[in-house]
């Protein structure tokens, strides 16, 4: 592990890919690379894409990557994509719609699948930002994969949430009310140049104006490249203006990730402790003879795992 470890802090793209896949799959392996790279990480910056699906999301972050790298950024691209229901892999269909970015060298691009996490979110994602983190990538685009109302999750791990709304996607005020208009810090109303974006964006700007984040609302065409550069730039005085928030943010993401960890840990020696067991088959038996209530032997039975 040191080794893949050395070679990824000195930009091996092949230990980069390796380190990532150990990652996602979840390897054994893969919480030793953390474990090592976890106090070199914090200084990379990240966005995350959300929205109805066919909002055009991954043209938008397409044609974003060129106004990023005049900035001076080193972008990576996460797209996490719908999971196949044969090989359990990402079906990678955002690779396919961003093929000019894959074309681009000094942009690396990686598909994840969401494997039925929470709002499309790859239970790997945070692990994987650290790794392109310590790799020298200092501004990770993420694009959730359309997943309706499960779209908020997104915000709990990316710095600064963009939501992509389109007047060709239905109805978007609802799925703004579905709690979208909690979690943006910029609403993009994406095609800005079909009939009726002028409309949405007054609809928008609205309701979400009058939330505690005060978020901005822009037009952008990623067809067109209209507003795309002005979108840039407004993410970068975000990034610059908010530091002192998105260290806060920080420390909740942080918080949350580890209250998820000692739940799924919970989880597994529960699961382990009630696998072939004779005391918890005697329980059952008990409470099948109404010798005890499902409340009390479920508090017994805790309390023995707890121990």
């Amino acid at each position: 592990m040191l080794q893949i470890v050395k070679r990824l802090l000195e930009g091996d793209r092949r230990s980069l890919a390796r380190a990532i896949s150990m990652v996602d799959n979840d390897d054994p392996d893969s919480q030793d690379i953390i474990r090592e790279i976890f106090s070199l990480t914090g200084k990379s910056r990240s966005i995350g894409f959300t929205g109805p699906a066919g909002a055009g999301k991954s043209s938008l972050i397409g044609a974003l990557v060129r106004d990023f790298q005049t900035m001076g950024y080193r972008i990576a691209i996460l797209a996490v994509d719908p999971t196949s229901p044969i090989t359990g892999g990402a079906i990678l269909g955002d690779r396919v719609r961003m093929q000019v970015t894959m074309d681009d060298h000094d942009v690396f691009m990686r598909s994840l699948a969401s494997r039925g996490a929470v709002g499309g979110v790859s239970n790997s994602l945070r692990n994987v930002m650290r790794i392109l983190d310590v790799a020298g990538f200092d501004l990770i685009l993420v694009e959730s994969v359309g997943a309706g109302q499960l779209e908020v999750e997104i915000s709990r791990i990316v710095d600064i949430t963009i939501v992509v709304l389109t007047p060709q996607t239905g109805d978007n005020i609802q799925s703004i009310k579905a709690g979208l208009n909690e979690i943006g810090e910029i609403y993009a109303i994406n095609k800005g140049d079909l009939d009726g974006s002028g409309n949405l964006f007054d609809s928008i700007l609205e309701f979400v104006g009058g939330t505690d984040k005060k978020p901005s609302v822009l037009k952008v065409s990623a067809r067109t490249g209209d507003g795309v550069r002005e979108l840039a730039s407004h993410i970068d005085e975000k990034l610059i203006s908010n530091k002192e928030s998105i260290t806060e943010k920080r420390k909740r993401m942080l918080k949350n990730e580890l209250q998820e960890m000692i739940f799924r840990a919970v989880e597994k020696r529960a699961k382990s402790f009630l696998k072939d067991n004779l005391e918890y088959e005697n329980y059952v038996t008990m409470v099948i003879e109404k010798k005890i209530d499902p409340y009390l032997a479920a508090e017994r039975i805790s309390a023995t795992i707890m121990r």
